[in-house]
């Protein structure tokens, strides 16, 4: 498995044919995210098989923006099928890491599955960080952009729910 290889070409397709706009759903954010994975992993205390496999998912699990908004995981597992066998990753892996991607789709839903957990107590580990309203300007920038807001009013609204109803799901996170 060439997890190297891997990174190299998903943060290439990233970088060149991600939308101008994506303000939030970034390469920067998927490099956010594989850090917060990295952490949170060495908490939770995966092996190194495991943590592979989720970095892998981290790094593909909003490559689907290059493509689409709606169902983006969807095209995330698309790509992780056409392009991980190549860096030598089994089927079995990939289904996993597809796994992984599909259960960051909002509302989040891991199960028990540990490093779906992790995958997704990462993606949105900004929630509880000092960088927050930044990353949530970011955020609301782009879903103006691409229509999916309009007004402040309804992007507050939008924030409230969102985080009445989110709950973490490691012990990590959660404490």
């Amino acid at each position: 498995m060439d997890q190297r290889g891997a990174k190299a070409f998903i943060l290439k397709k990233l970088r060149y044919d991600l939308p101008e706009g994506r303000t939030y759903h970034s390469l920067e954010h998927t490099l956010d995210v594989l850090a917060a994975v990295i952490d949170i992993a060495a908490q939770e205390g995966v092996t190194d098989q495991e943590l592979e496999l989720l970095k892998t998912a981290a790094l593909y699990h909003d490559a689907g923006f290059t493509v689409q908004d709606e169902d983006h995981e969807v095209v995330s597992c698309g790509l992780a099928r056409e392009s991980l066998p190549a860096f030598g990753y089994a089927p079995e892996q990939v289904e996993r890491i597809c796994s992984m991607i599909m259960a960051t789709k909002i509302p989040q839903s891991p199960g028990d599955d540990k490093l779906a957990r992790i995958l997704c107590d990462a993606d949105l580990d900004y929630l509880g960080r000092p960088d927050f309203f930044r990353i949530g300007d970011e955020l609301f920038a782009e879903m103006k952009r691409f229509g999916r807001l309009s007004t402040e009013r309804e992007w507050n609204e939008l924030q409230v729910s969102f985080l009445q109803g989110h709950t973490y799901f490691t012990a990590t996170n959660i404490r």
